[in-house]
C-alpha cells in the first residue's frame, strides 16, 4: 500500500510538472530558438581549397619518436641528464683521507686583502717534471660514458666541419679562451675605477672576446678583495698542482674562482661538468700550500657567453666544496693507479 501511493505521488508531480508551460524551462527555450549558423560556414572554402589541398597533399616523412629526437639533438645538441652530487652518506669514501683544510693556517687581516694580488707563475723544473696537473687528472679519469660522449661530439663535429674546419675550430676556441682570460686579467689588476671603464669600453677589447667580457660585467661588480690571479698552487703531500683563475670576495665570500666560456647556456651547475672537482682540487691545494697564509672553503663557476648573455654564476658551498674534494681524492687514487699500472707493464716490455 506504502509503494502504490509513493507512485501514485510521483506521477502526479510529473504530471504537474509536464503541464507548466514550456516558456519556464531555460532548456526547452534553448531549444525552440533558431539555430545559430557556425562562423565556419560563412568561410568561402572554394576560396582556401586550393590552400588545403596543397597542404593535405604535400609529402612530409611520417616522424617517429626516434627521428624527431634525431632532429631535436641535430638543433639543440645532446640532452644531458642532470648529475646530482651525491650526499656525504651516499658517497662512496676515498681510500686515503685527506684534509680539506690546514688548521695551522690563521686568518689574514682585512689589511692583508688590500695587499696586490699574488700570482705565482708554473715553472716547470726538476722537481716538478713528475707532478700532474688536475687538469690532466681529470682528463686520464673520465668515467666511461664520459668518453662516449666526448668521442661522439668530436666525430659529429668532424662530420660536420671536416678533420682541418675541426682542428681550427678547437684552436679557435683555445685562442679565445686564453684572450678572455688575458683581458680579465688586466680587469682585475686594476683598481675599481679603471676595472669599471674597461669593463664598459669594450671597442678596446678584441672583437672575439667582447661578448664574453660583457657577459660577466654584472659578475665583475660583486667580485672584491682579489688574493690571487692566475697563480700555482701546489699539494705537497698528494703530489699534484694546478693554476687558479682567482681568488677573491664574491659578494663578501672568499672563494676560488674559475672562469668559463661556452657557447651554450649552462644554467645548471650539473651543465658545467666535472669544472666543480677542478675547483675543489684548487682550494685543497691552496689551502695546503704555504705560499697561501689564508684558508679558502667556498668556490664559483663563471659561464661567459660569447653574445654577450649575462653570464651564469654557481656557488659552492663549503658542503658542497668537502663532497667534491672526496670525488677528487677517487679520481686522483684511479689516475695513480693507472700511472702505476703503465709503468709496471712498460717495465715488463723492457725485459
Amino acid at each position: 500500500m506504502f509503494i502504490r501511493n509513493h507512485v501514485t505521488s510521483v506521477v502526479a508531480i510529473m504530471y504537474q510538472c509536464t503541464s507548466l508551460p514550456m516558456r519556464n524551462f531555460s532548456v526547452c527555450r534553448y531549444l525552440s530558438s533558431p539555430k545559430r549558423r557556425s562562423s565556419y560556414s560563412l568561410v568561402d572554402s572554394e576560396r582556401y581549397s586550393s590552400l588545403v589541398k596543397s597542404v593535405m597533399s604535400s609529402k612530409v616523412s611520417s616522424q617517429t619518436p626516434e627521428t624527431l629526437l634525431a632532429e631535436d639533438e641535430h638543433i639543440y645538441g645532446r640532452i644531458v641528464k642532470a648529475h646530482i652530487p651525491p650526499t656525504v652518506s651516499e658517497m662512496r669514501e676515498p681510500k686515503s683521507l685527506h684534509p680539506f683544510l690546514l688548521h695551522e693556517k690563521t686568518e689574514e687581516t682585512d689589511e692583508a686583502e688590500s695587499a696586490p694580488p699574488l700570482r705565482i707563475i708554473l715553472k716547470r723544473g726538476q722537481d716538478r717534471a713528475s707532478i700532474p696537473s688536475v687538469t690532466r687528472v681529470l682528463q686520464q679519469t673520465l668515467s666511461s660514458e664520459q668518453i662516449f660522449y666526448l668521442e661522439r661530439w668530436k666525430k659529429k663535429m668532424i662530420a660536420e666541419l671536416g678533420e682541418d674546419g675541426f682542428k681550427e675550430y678547437s684552436q679557435n676556441l683555445f685562442r679565445q679562451g686564453k684572450r678572455f682570460h688575458t683581458a680579465l686579467d688586466d680587469i682585475l689588476m686594476s683598481d675599481a675605477t679603471q676595472k669599471d671603464e674597461y669593463a664598459s669600453d669594450t671597442l678596446e677589447l678584441p672583437p672575439e672576446i667582447q661578448g664574453y667580457v660583457e657577459s660577466i660585467s654584472h659578475i665583475l661588480e660583486d667580485v672584491s678583495a682579489v688574493r690571487a690571479i692566475e697563480s700555482t698552487v701546489q699539494h705537497d703531500t698528494l703530489k699534484y698542482l694546478g693554476i687558479v683563475d682567482c681568488v677573491a670576495r664574491y659578494r663578501g665570500v672568499l672563494c676560488v674562482i674559475d672562469w668559463k666560456t661556452s657557447e651554450k647556456p649552462k644554467p645548471f651547475l650539473s651543465n658545467t661538468y666535472d669544472n666543480p672537482i677542478q675547483v675543489a682540487a684548487y682550494a685543497g691545494a691552496l689551502n695546503n700550500d704555504g705560499n697561501y697564509k689564508y684558508q679558502v672553503e667556498h668556490g664559483l663557476i663563471v659561464v661567459a657567453y660569447k653574445d654577450g648573455s649575462p653570464a651564469h654564476a654557481h656557488k659552492l658551498s663549503s658542503e658542497l666544496m668537502l663532497q667534491y674534494w672526496n670525488i677528487w681524492l677517487q679520481r686522483l687514487e684511479k689516475f695513480t693507479e693507472l700511472s702505476s699500472s703503465h709503468v709496471s707493464s712498460a717495465f715488463s716490455q723492457k725485459k
